[in-house]
């Protein structure tokens, strides 16, 4: 089965696919529908993400990829509907980027730029809660 994730650098030596801290959590996003990976990619664009190209990849390919990294495989479904705060958190882009441009297959970055993108005070995590359901 394809699905569509976001990729930087798409085909360099640099090549990097986007991915979510969410807690302890590392997660890949996998789209199951190419126009939801493109509003994805375009809200991270709209708050100055670099922006990320669309690309179908088999999704056996990426949950491989996954299960030799410290990342986990999410599959976002065609017509997604958030039911908890978790899946609500998936569909949001994050406020805050890693500028990781160079990383090894055991999850260390070698640039952090931001070390404070792993975890957000309280008050900010409610304030994107409260933001995330204004939207729905």
């Amino acid at each position: 089965m394809k699905v569509y994730v976001l990729l930087y650098n798409a085909g360099t030596d640099n090549e990097g696919i986007h991915s979510l801290s969410i807690g302890d959590e590392n997660i890949i996003l996998m789209f199951e529908d190419e126009d939801d990976a493109q509003r994805y990619a375009m809200l991270l664009e709209a708050q100055d993400f670099q922006a990320p190209i669309v690309e179908a990849i088999d999704r056996e390919e990426v949950e491989a990829f996954c299960q030799d990294s410290p990342y986990q495989p999410q599959l976002i479904p065609r017509d997604f509907r958030p039911s908890n705060d978790f899946e609500r958190l998936l569909l949001a882009p994050p406020e805050l980027n890693r500028e990781e441009t160079d990383w090894s297959e055991d999850g260390r970055s070698a640039d952090v730029a931001d070390e404070e993108a792993d975890s957000l005070p309280a008050s900010d995590l409610e304030a994107l809660r409260r933001r995330l359901e204004g939207l729905l």
